[in-house]
C-alpha cells in the first residue's frame, strides 16, 4: 500500500466533495489534485478541488471552496482549512500526524514512497547505441537517464521491461565491417594481400585499401585493432580477397565484439538491460513486411510523391514516388516514406518493425529516450505506434541533450584510444560511478549540461553528489555514535520531543516523498529525485548547524534518553529515505566520508 499522505488528503478531499455535490460522476473530480502550496506560509497542503469542478457544479469556486474548507478542517489529520483565491483550498495538518510518518518511513525503509502495482507493462528502450565503437560521452547522459526512468517507473508501481536496440543494419554497420576489415587486412603479413609496400605509414595503408576497394573507412580508432587480429588469427588469409559473404563475417564478428565492450561498459555504470534487440534480426524474421501489411489492411499505406522539404527551391527537388504511410492521419506534420523508390526500407520502416516487435510482446505502453538530435522524429513514430496499435498503446520520447565536459574551465581533451570522443569508461575512470550517474541526473534532460570534472569531486555546498551523500554519512555517524539502535525499536519510540520548525520541516520533506516518486514517474522526469534529494540534505544540513547552536536540539543527549530516541528516528528515517532516491537514481549510498 502506497503511503502518499497527498493521495490520501486528495480522497478525502472528494469524499467531502461527494457528500456536498452527491449528483456530481466520478469523473468530475479527475482534475481534481492535493499538493505542496507555492508558499510555504499557506500552510502543509493545498487543493484546486473547488477551482476545477465549480462549472460543473454550477458553483461559484469561492463558495464552493469555503464549504469544502469547513468539512476539511473537521478531519483528524487537519489542524486548519483554509479558502484562498479563485478556489483553493489550504490545509495545515497536524503535527502528530506529520510525526505518525516516521514509524512508517522506519518499517518500510528504503521501499518506502514504493507505488501501488499499476495495471500494463511498460517497455523502456534506452541507448541503444549503434555498435560501431565503444560508449561515448554522448551516450552516457541518455543511458543514466533511461536507467534511472526505468528504476523510477518501477518505484511508482509499473511492470517494467529495459530494452535495448541494437541498431546493426545499415549503412553505418558497412562501413563499420569496412573499418574492421582494414585492421584485418594490417593484422595479416604484407606478403598475404600485397596491398602496401613493408614499412608503410598508417595513412598509406589506409589509402591503400580505400583505394583497392572504392570505400571510405570512416571509423579510424584504435578500438578495432584487436577485432582485426582475431579475424586473422582465426581465418589467417582466408577472407581476402573480400566478397558479399566474407564482409558479412567480418561484420557479424565486429558487430559481437562492439556489443561486449557496449555491455562491458554499461556495467561499469551500473546499467542494466533485460534484454537486447537486433534490428537485423527483425528485418530478416520480416517484421517489416508484417508491419507494411497490418498498416495496408487498415488502408494506411499508399504510393505517393512527397512534397520538397522545407526550405528547398523547387528546381533543388526530384519528386520520386515512394511507398508511403498516411502519417498525418495521427498527427505528423506530413506523411512519411516507408520504402524508397528502389523499393528498400527506409530507416522509419526498420524502426515501424521495432514497434511492432514492441506491441505484440503485449506492452501497453512504450517509453524511448534518445538523444535531442532526433526531436523531429518523435510525431512520426508517436504517429506509427498509434496506426500499429489501433491507438491502444502510447509512445512517450524522452529527449536527451549532449554533455560538454570541462576540466580546469576547458574542453576535455579527446581520447587517443576511440580517436575522436571522450570514452564513457574515461570518464568513469576520473570520477567514478556514482558522480557520473548523479551529476547526469542533476539537470532536465532536454536541458544543455556542462560535466564540470573539478567540481564532481568537490567537498562543497556547490557539489549536489557531495552534499547529498554528506547527508547520509552525517546520519550514519549518528546512528554508529548511538550504537546502531534497530529501526524496529526506533519505530517504537515516542516522537513528542519532535517539535522543533527545523525537525517538523524535515519531516514534512521526507513525507513527500511518495508524491514526488509519482509525479516525476507520471512526468518521465528522473531528475526531480536528484532535486527531492538536494532539498531533504539541505533540510537535513540544516537541522545539524541549528544543534550546534541550540544543545537542546542536538541528536543525542545523555540527560534526555526520549528525546534522543525520537531524534535517532528521525535521523534513521532521513537515511532510509536518501538510500530510498539514491537507489532509484543507481547510486550507492556513502557510509563516511573520507
Amino acid at each position: 500500500m502506497s503511503h502518499d499522505i497527498f493521495a490520501q488528503l486528495r480522497d478525502r478531499a472528494i469524499a467531502a466533495l461527494q457528500a456536498i455535490l452527491p449528483e456530481l460522476p466520478a469523473d468530475a473530480y479527475a482534475r481534481v489534485t492535493m499538493e505542496p502550496p507555492r508558499e510555504a506560509s499557506h500552510g502543509d497542503m493545498s487543493t484546486n478541488a473547488a477551482l476545477v469542478i465549480g462549472k460543473a457544479a454550477k458553483m461559484a469556486p469561492p463558495k464552493l471552496a469555503a464549504q469544502l474548507a469547513e468539512a476539511l478542517a473537521a478531519l483528524p489529520e487537519v489542524v486548519e482549512a483554509a479558502p484562498a483565491g479563485p478556489g483553493f483550498v489550504n490545509l495545515r495538518l497536524r503535527e502528530d500526524f506529520l510525526r505518525a510518518q516516521l514509524p512508517v518511513v522506519l518499517r518500510e525503509r528504503e521501499a518506502f514512497g514504493q507505488g501501488d502495482a499499476k495495471p500494463g507493462r511498460v517497455n523502456v528502450e534506452y541507448v541503444s547505441a549503434n555498435p560501431t565503437g565503444p560508449m561515448h560521452v554522448g551516450h552516457c547522459r541518455g543511458a543514466v537517464v533511461g536507467d534511472a526512468l526505468a528504476a523510477l517507473l518501477a518505484k511508482a508501481g509499473h511492470d517494467v521491461t529495459r530494452e535495448y536496440y541494437i541498431n546493426d543494419a545499415g549503412a553505418q554497420v558497412q562501413a563499420l565491417g569496412w573499418a574492421a576489415y582494414w585492421r584485418y587486412l594490417e593484422a595479416l603479413p604484407v606478403a598475404a594481400h600485397g596491398l602496401w609496400a613493408e614499412g608503410a605509414s598508417p595513412e598509406e595503408r589506409k589509402a591503400a585499401v580505400e583505394a583497392a576497394y572504392g570505400t571510405t573507412l570512416q571509423y579510424g580508432g584504435e578500438y578495432l585493432v584487436p577485432v582485426g587480429v582475431e579475424l586473422a588469427a582465426k581465418h589467417g588469409a582466408a577472407l581476402f580477397p573480400p566478397d558479399a559473404e566474407k564482409l558479412a563475417l567480418v561484420r557479424g564478428v565486429t558487430v559481437r565484439e562492439m556489443m561486449v565492450e557496449i555491455r562491458e561498459d554499461l556495467a561499469a555504470l551500473g546499467v542494466k538491460h533485460d534484454i537486447f534487440v537486433s534490428e537485423a534480426e527483425l528485418i530478416a524474421a520480416g517484421k517489416l513486411e508484417e508491419a507494411e501489411t497490418l498498416l495496408d489492411s487498415q488502408g494506411l499505406i499508399y504510393r505517393g510523391t512527397l512534397e520538397p522539404p522545407k526550405g528547398k527551391l523547387p528546381d533543388d527537388w526530384e519528386p520520386r514516388e515512394q511507398t508511403l504511410f498516411r502519417s498525418k492521419d495521427f498527427g505528423d506534420d506530413t506523411d512519411r516514406a516507408l520504402r524508397k523508390s528502389d523499393g528498400t526500407g527506409t530507416y522509419f520502416a526498420n524502426d515501424i518493425a521495432n514497434h511492432l516487435h514492441k506491441i505484440e510482446r503485449g506492452f501497453g505502453a512504450l517509453v524511448h529516450v534518445w538523444g535531442a538530435d532526433h526531436g523531429g522524429y518523435v510525431k512520426r513514430m508517436q504517429a506509427a505506434v498509434a496506426a500499429l496499435s489501433q491507438r491502444r498503446v502510447s509512445l512517450d520520447v524522452v529527449l536527451a541533450q549532449i554533455v560538454h565536459v570541462v576540466k580546469d574551465g576547458q574542453p576535455v581533451r579527446m581520447s587517443k584510444r576511440a580517436g575522436s570522443y571522450i570514452t564513457l569508461r574515461d570518464l568513469i575512470d576520473e570520477v567514478g560511478r556514482d558522480a557520473v550517474r548523479f551529476t547526469m541526473l542533476t539537470r532536465k534532460s532536454d536541458a544543455q549540461m556542462e560535466f564540470d570534472l573539478d567540481l564532481v569531486i568537490q567537498q562543497s555546498r556547490d557539489n549536489p553528489v557531495f552534499y547529498v551523500q554528506y547527508a547520509h554519512a552525517r546520519c550514519r555517524s549518528v546512528l554508529r555514535s548511538a550504537g546502531d539502535p534497530s529501526l524496529e525499536s526506533l519505530a517504537e519510540a515516542p516522537l513528542d520531543a519532535l517539535t522543533d520548525p527545523a525537525e517538523l520541516a524535515l519531516i514534512r520533506r521526507m513525507a513527500t516523498w511518495p508524491r514526488v516518486v509519482e509525479a516525476a514517474a507520471a512526468a518521465r522526469e528522473p531528475h526531480r529525485i536528484a532535486f527531492f534529494l538536494n532539498d531533504l540534505a539541505s533540510d537535513f544540513h540544516l537541522l545539524w548547524n541549528k544543534g550546534k547552536d541550540d544543545t537542546t536540539l542536538r541528536f543525542i543527549q545523555a540527560d534526555a534518553p526520549a528525546a534522543t530516541q525520537a531524534r535517532l528516528a528521525l535521523v534513521a528515517a532521513t537515511a532510509a529515505v536518501v538510500r530510498s532516491g539514491l537507489g532509484v537514481m543507481g547510486v550507492t549510498p556513502v557510509e563516511e566520508m573520507r
